[in-house]
């Protein structure tokens, strides 16, 4: 059965999908094909270009160094780009950086398990999905946060973040010839007791709200046409999409969580997008 692994986005909570994936490689699977978008673009770019236990614990070495900082260098920099009515409030320097400094491949096609990039172009708001080219400006412009980070032109195309047009990339993953379709799904802060007052943070916290509530329509719509298997995301979360603090703790129960999915018989299992649906604590 062709199987397809399919990452959300959802910001500082991607390092949720790091622990889901360090216990699927566990059990021994192996995906034929890779499609994420936004945040979840970044992860399944690292997989997959190495997927392997070894791989594994690379990206989530990544992860637990990650700063915020390091992704968002907000500071007087932010306020001439209002003052200048610049379409966007931090640079993307910080995440190419990281990205050329971690990904083992320059071009999509290299890699050792196909990976498909979800970008939105911005003059129709199209979903577009990147198999071939430049693997940085790929993912850069599937992570492109509206407002956050800049458009990436790709091909003569602007695009920006994947999340707009399908931040659960799904019916990408069936196109492509997915008969096996595992979500790993970043989940939403359920449980934040504070939402957060700056700029980006209200804007990936508004985003994350969007994946859940497009996943459980999405899990619906298309659980007739292939196999749908849902990874059981983290409940309750009460961290920050723009909180990185927070990436080993996030890990670690992931990890744990879906090792008990497996052993339960959670691939046998049908998906059931209730757990998902936006809701408090």
């Amino acid at each position: 059965m062709r199987t397809a692994f399919v990452f959300a986005g959802g910001g500082s909570l991607g390092a949720v999908e790091v622990g889901m994936l360090e216990a699927l490689t566990e059990s021994g699977l192996r995906p034929d094909l890779i499609v994420g978008a936004s945040a979840g673009a970044i992860n399944g770019a690292y997989f997959a270009g190495d997927p392997t236990a070894a791989g594994c614990a690379r990206l989530a070495a990544i992860w637990r160094d990650l700063r915020r900082s390091d992704l968002f260098p907000v500071g007087f920099g932010s306020l001439l780009a209002l003052i200048r009515r610049r379409d966007h409030l931090v640079g993307n320097s910080g995440l190419r950086a990281l990205l050329e400094r971690h990904l083992r491949y320059r071009r999509l096609e290299e890699t050792p398990v196909p990976v498909h990039v979800v970008a939105t172009e911005l003059a129709t708001g199209e979903e577009v999905v990147l198999s071939r080219g430049p693997a940085v400006d790929a993912v850069l412009a599937s992570a492109a946060i509206p407002g956050v980070f800049p458009s990436v032109t790709f091909d003569g195309r602007e695009l920006f973040d994947g999340g707009v047009s399908s931040n659960t990339p799904i019916a990408a993953a069936i196109a492509l010839g997915a008969e096996r379709v595992i979500v790993l799904p970043t989940g939403h802060a359920c449980g934040l007791r504070r939402v957060p007052t700056d700029a980006i943070g209200k804007a990936l916290h508004a985003l994350s709200l969007v994946v859940s509530r497009q996943l459980v329509r999405d899990i619906e719509r298309y659980a007739g046409r292939a196999a749908l298997r849902i990874v059981p995301a983290l409940c309750p979360v009460d961290v920050s999409p723009y909180d990185y603090s927070n990436a080993p703790v996030l890990i670690a129960r992931a990890a744990d969580r879906t090792r008990a999915w497996l052993a339960g018989g959670g691939l046998s299992s049908p998906a059931d997008p209730g757990p998902l649906a936006t809701h408090r604590h």
